[in-house]
């Protein structure tokens, strides 16, 4: 006799089948147009350098402008340059590691941290149109380009974007929605699991800083980004169940 075995919840009708495909091929498609979108802007490279010499500025005044220094500390260690720069590469495979685990096996909370990837995606991209941002890198005298140094990837399209978005990191605002996924996931079921799961945004906030790819400011705004998401996000899904509710109200008064 074959055991019972627990099936996800997206997956227990086979009507649910072209859900799920319409729902991975939105997804996608999402992605190549915010890749797109993300691309066309932070194309003013003279707004760019203001913007970093201004928000230099601002971290000076409140002691907050450790950049050059850690970067100057990273690039003396060669092997953890190294690690760092597979780091700051490969991370999108734990985004979609993430993405589909929550799909596969917490489908009670996945529609909830869906609509804040999406949310974040959404936001992000004015505040890249209005505030171009040059990363430490270009902006800071003598930083060393971690990246370029060591990239995995040899293409000059990797190590020199056309477009400066550093405000805020999506790198850690990724990590960071990854954390808040897992925790959103296993906080009821496993507690020592989900706060755990912070380290990962911890760990790329200190890659982003000593590779010279953000300033601590920006770090400051990818939380601030996570945070305005996730209200966006349950505002969403307020609105979408009073509208489901609304229809529903509606079918059975039809059919009365």
């Amino acid at each position: 006799m074959l055991r019972n075995r627990r099936v996800p919840a997206l997956f227990r009708s086979v009507g649910e089948r072209p859900a799920v495909l319409v729902e991975l091929i939105f997804l996608v498609l999402w992605f190549l147009l915010f890749a797109r979108l993300d691309a066309a802007v932070g194309k003013d490279f003279a707004a760019a350098n203001a913007h970093a010499l201004a928000l230099q500025s601002a971290e000076h005044a409140v002691h907050l402008d450790i950049e050059r220094s850690v970067n100057d500390w990273l690039a003396g260690n060669p092997f953890l340059s190294r690690l760092a720069v597979y780091l700051y590469r490969l991370y999108y495979v734990v985004v979609a590691g993430t993405l589909v685990w929550v799909f596969v096996r917490h489908a009670d909370v996945y529609r909830r941290v869906r609509r804040t990837m999406v949310a974040m995606m959404i936001l992000v991209l004015p505040v890249y149109w209005a505030v171009p941002m040059s990363p430490p890198r270009f902006a800071l005298p003598g930083a060393v380009d971690i990246v370029a140094r060591y990239d995995i990837f040899d293409q000059p399209s990797w190590t020199s974007p056309t477009h400066y978005t550093a405000m805020p990191s999506m790198h850690v605002g990724w990590s960071l929605w990854c954390a808040y996924a897992v925790w959103s996931a296993l906080r009821a079921t496993h507690p020592r699991a989900a706060l755990a799961a912070w380290a990962f945004p911890l760990l790329m906030t200190a890659d982003v800083l000593a590779t010279a790819n953000h300033y601590v400011l920006d770090i400051v705004g990818s939380v601030t980004l996570l945070a305005v998401s996730i209200v966006a996000a349950s505002l969403w899904g307020r609105v979408a169940r009073r509208t489901v509710a609304v229809q529903g109200f509606d079918g059975r008064s039809s059919a009365g």
